[in-house]
């Protein structure tokens, strides 16, 4: 169902219970100035709602004329969907049956739990259903409606819940959406507006905090970027259409955030898909920069970093490389194994890709999908350049606790092209091998030339190679060298050993080998697609083999094949989530 990027699967403490508890006593001193209506879901996703079909985790139910919460099951993905994120979703849809039927849910939510009571009051989930509540009032009201006598109390309590609780959601966005929350519902609610005056200075204090000096997250999530930068920019318009200030560090952190958001956007208008984060929702991200406005940039030759990626882009082409160590601690817990992995997009189409984040497939998923070869890139021995830890009492998910200690980026650009090179040594400490790779995209975009490299680099390299020879009776160590192609993509063998690929724009592509360092085929992968019902099958093109001396040396080239012309007009509709998914 919608997005909720609020790590939803918490329990209340006994502290959350008993102010939540208390906070429903609270009730509206006046009229409710409702703010207007916000629009931010799926039309897809509000047909499959429409006809009783979702995915909760690992779960695919189907349950048509049932509320959600009479069947939802006892998982974290069921807890967040108390933060009403289908509401947006719902609300996108627009007619009279959505409508009604987020109307119905809503009403039999404060029903069962605007008492204080039931998983929904943890200041995160809170947090989001009172955006939500207060965003989508309009929409829930329209007669025959919940009511203003039900929802002004039920906003009412979660803002008091939330006044109290604010500083025990998780750090980063958890705490910027309730701050956001807070000001926008002391906004609305009579003779509160001094919550949102004290959310607006402590909003403040987080936005500095959040996003450094170059724009970025430590969870290094472009969608964690996406979301933080929503939620500033909606809180300081609330802010000025409320005659009140916003905090000058607001502004200053939307600033140093918009640019790099900028440049982790495709060609499509989504966002690139790496740690834990999705493409985001139809037109969001170009929203989103249009209320930001466009900040003076300066670029000082080559290709500069955005937050640990690198951007090629040359005519209809962008591509988007993880080109730094991945995050540890606590900004890790959503990170993926995908050092030097990268995207391609031409146009609309997305062409190469990882096969996503999987947070709404499951546990299971979301692990797999966390592993080097879920990400187009090199992966070595079946060991990711990046791993897991144990698990952490309280936190989302497993932390990396090993990760490259070096990661090198240099870029320049030349009269044939943009070329980066890069470099990560997450294998070194096991195999003696360090990965480099090297990327060129022409300056027409027509073509990217890449070279992969495992190598040792020092006599104690070398050592650790030999050793890992031994381990394996020097038969080698195995290698693949992986590109997921997104599920619109057909692709087939050639009969001159390439891979011919076919977008739906009808433009085509070619995808060669040069030199005989490894088998090149074509196997099966998944995409898996935030809000899809089940993982889509795609294919993967892959080059296989073994690394039997220092080193070992792949080229490769992907372009568009002779004859497609430069301006050809994508006028094919993107297929319908709901109709795929039947």
């Amino acid at each position: 169902m919608g997005q909720d990027r609020s790590g939803g699967g918490r329990r209340g403490s006994l502290g959350d219970r008993l102010r939540a508890r208390l906070a429903a006593r609270a009730r509206p001193q006046g009229p409710v100035l409702w703010p207007e209506p916000r629009v931010a879901g799926e039309l897809a996703r509000a047909r499959q709602i429409l006809k009783g079909r979702w995915r909760i985790g690992e779960r695919l139910v189907e349950a048509p004329g049932q509320s959600v919460w009479e069947i939802a099951p006892e998982t974290p993905e069921a807890l967040a969907l108390h933060g009403m994120g289908w509401l947006d979703d719902l609300a996108a849809e627009g007619s009279a049956k959505a409508r009604l039927l987020a109307q119905e849910w809503v009403g039999d939510w404060i029903a069962r739990h605007g008492g204080g009571t039931g998983p929904g009051w943890v200041p995160e989930l809170a947090a989001d259903r009172l955006l939500r509540l207060l965003g989508h009032a309009r929409f829930l009201l329209h007669p025959p409606g919940v009511g203003e006598e039900r929802l002004g109390p039920a906003v009412a309590a979660t803002a008091r819940f939330l006044e109290a609780r604010w500083r025990h959601a998780p750090q980063g966005r958890g705490q910027v959406a309730a701050l956001a929350a807070l000001i926008q519902a002391g906004l609305a609610l009579p003779e509160r507006r001094a919550v949102a005056v004290r959310a607006a200075q402590a909003l403040g204090e987080e936005a500095r905090r959040l996003v450094d000096a170059q724009g970025g997250v430590a969870s290094r999530d472009p969608e964690e970027l996406l979301d933080l930068m929503d939620l500033l920019v909606g809180a300081n318009r609330a802010l000025v259409a409320g005659d009140l200030p916003p905090d000058p560090a607001v502004a200053a952190a939307v600033g140093r955030a918009a640019p790099v958001l900028r440049a982790l956007r495709h060609a499509d208008g989504g966002l690139a898909r790496f740690h834990g984060g999705c493409r985001g929702t139809e037109g969001r991200v170009d929203q989103v920069l249009a209320a930001a406005g466009r900040p003076p940039v300066v670029v000082r030759g080559g290709v500069p970093l955005h937050m640990g990626y690198l951007r090629l882009a040359a005519g209809r082409t962008t591509v988007i490389a993880d080109a730094a160590a991945p995050p540890t601690g606590p900004a890790s817990v959503a990170a993926h194994a995908s050092t030097l992995a990268f995207e391609l997009t031409s146009g609309r189409r997305p062409l190469v890709v990882s096969i996503g984040p999987g947070r709404s497939f499951g546990g299971r998923w979301r692990r797999a999908a966390r592993a080097t070869p879920s990400h187009s890139t090199l992966s070595l021995d079946t060991v990711s350049s990046s791993r897991l830890g144990p698990a952490v009492a309280g936190e989302a998910g497993e932390r990396l606790v090993e990760v490259p200690g070096r990661v090198l980026a240099e870029s320049a650009p030349g009269s044939d092209g943009l070329r980066v090179e890069m470099a990560h040594d997450g294998w070194r400490p096991s195999h003696g091998l360090t990965h480099a790779r090297l990327l060129q995209l022409l300056p027409d975009g027509r073509a990217l030339a890449g070279e992969d490299m495992l190598t040792t680099l020092t006599a104690a390299d070398g050592a650790a190679f030999d050793r890992a020879m031994n381990a394996s009776s020097h038969v080698g160590l195995p290698f693949a060298l992986r590109f997921h192609l997104h599920p619109d993509v057909e692709a087939e063998m050639a009969a001159d050993g390439s891979v011919a690929i076919l977008l739906p724009s009808g433009e085509e592509w070619v995808f060669a080998q040069e030199g005989g360092e490894g088998l090149l085929g074509l196997e099966p992968s998944v995409y898996l697609e935030e809000g899809r019902l089940r993982p889509r099958p795609t294919l993967q093109i892959v080059i296989e083999g073994r690394a039997l001396r220092p080193t070992t040396r792949l080229r490769w080239t992907l372009a568009k094949a002779y004859g497609t012309p430069e301006g050809l007009r994508d006028l094919n509709p993107r297929a319908d989530w709901d109709e795929e998914d039947e």
